[in-house]
């Protein structure tokens, strides 16, 4: 495992612990928080303790958990931790396989709409080698990625630009897409819940989602394994919506994900194709 993965594992690993326990919450350590011990992790990543001591510090210095005497607690949850950049650095090795399972999916010659949001910023920068593809993008930061790219036919979907995150939203956007056409819609979110289905923090990024979900002949959700199980503010879609569904193999892992395989199964039975990348 390199250290980009083992990072990715252990940040997952501090912020899964104690989901699917009733007791043992480390008081002192803040409000429903759950310690996990720098053993633990050591015994589960299969390196020694001074390597898990590294790594939290390095976790720990991009505000993703907080050091607590012999071991860690998670940082604040992403619908709180800030915007764009403050979630970029978040399982970005994962993020970039998806990226790489997703672009796989898109044929050349394809008329994509790309959503906003971290784990599609990936995606962009593998589409841009899968051309020639038209490509309207919801992201000032996928734009950014696929301008000037050799095959990509670039449009900006209008709107404004929500602070923080540069996620394109509002009427001009939602008008934008009313007047457009895709073949496919890849589709990035919040939630995914067996009973609940796809869901978002925002009521502007659901409105936007659920517009691309109308005008595009086929959807892929890309989410990494931490969405799977979460209900969020505002239903987009129940789970049907979508025709294909790419996470990472953690998913299926109730040692990390207690919500994921029951998601994944609830998926599979909606006949949405899944896939562990």
């Amino acid at each position: 495992m390199d250290v980009a993965d083992r990072l990715d594992l252990t940040l997952r690993l501090v912020q899964g612990h104690g989901q699917d326990q009733g007791q043992g919450q480390d008081q002192g350590h803040g409000q429903g928080q759950t310690r996990v011990s720098v053993a633990e992790l050591a015994q589960r990543l299969g390196v020694s303790e001074m390597t898990v001591r590294r790594d939290l510090d390095v976790l720990e210095r991009q505000g993703l958990v907080r050091r607590v005497h012999g071991g860690a607690v998670a940082g604040r949850p992403r619908e709180e931790g800030g915007g764009f950049e403050a979630r970029q650095a978040w399982q970005a090795a994962t993020k970039d396989r998806l990226g790489a399972a997703v672009a796989a999916l898109v044929e050349p010659g394809s008329r994509v709409l790309l959503d906003a949001g971290t784990t599609t910023v990936h995606v962009a920068e593998h589409l841009a080698a899968r051309g020639p593809l038209t490509v309207a993008v919801l992201s000032l930061q996928a734009a950014l990625r696929l301008a000037d790219r050799p095959g990509i036919d670039l449009l900006v979907v209008g709107g404004r630009s929500r602070p923080g995150e540069r996620s394109l939203v509002g009427p001009l956007a939602l008008r934008t897409l009313e007047s457009l056409a895709f073949d496919v819609f890849v589709m990035s979110i919040g939630g995914v819940h067996a009973v609940h289905g796809w869901s978002e923090f925002s009521l502007e990024d659901a409105a936007v989602k659920q517009a691309g979900l109308g005008q595009a002949a086929r959807t892929v959700a890309v989410a990494d394994a931490t969405k799977l199980g979460v209900r969020a503010f505002s239903q987009v879609a129940p789970l049907d919506a979508v025709h294909s569904f790419v996470t990472d193999a953690a998913a299926a892992d109730p040692a990390t994900h207690p919500g994921g395989p029951q998601t994944l199964d609830a998926l599979r039975e909606a006949g949405v194709e899944t896939q562990l990348a």
